[in-house]
């Protein structure tokens, strides 16, 4: 079994995420947010009023772990 960390610090509109994997961050409100994870990907996602949510991510990894 594996061990897990994670963590968030909240700036405003910014958040950093501190994960076992590196650190990531994101930036936007409730309806609309850009995040880039510790593996150098961005997703970006809308929520729509009435639960819909549309998410596209962009980019490949820039490096390949083994775990």
């Amino acid at each position: 079994m594996g061990w897990h960390y994670r963590k968030s610090i909240k700036v405003g509109p910014f958040r950093i995420n501190l994960s076992r994997h590196g650190v990531g961050h994101s930036f936007g409100n409730r309806r609309f947010r850009v995040t880039t994870g510790p593996d150098g990907r961005r997703h970006v996602s809308v929520h729509l009023p009435g639960g819909f949510h549309i998410g596209k991510t962009l980019g490949s990894r820039r490096y390949h772990r083994h775990y």
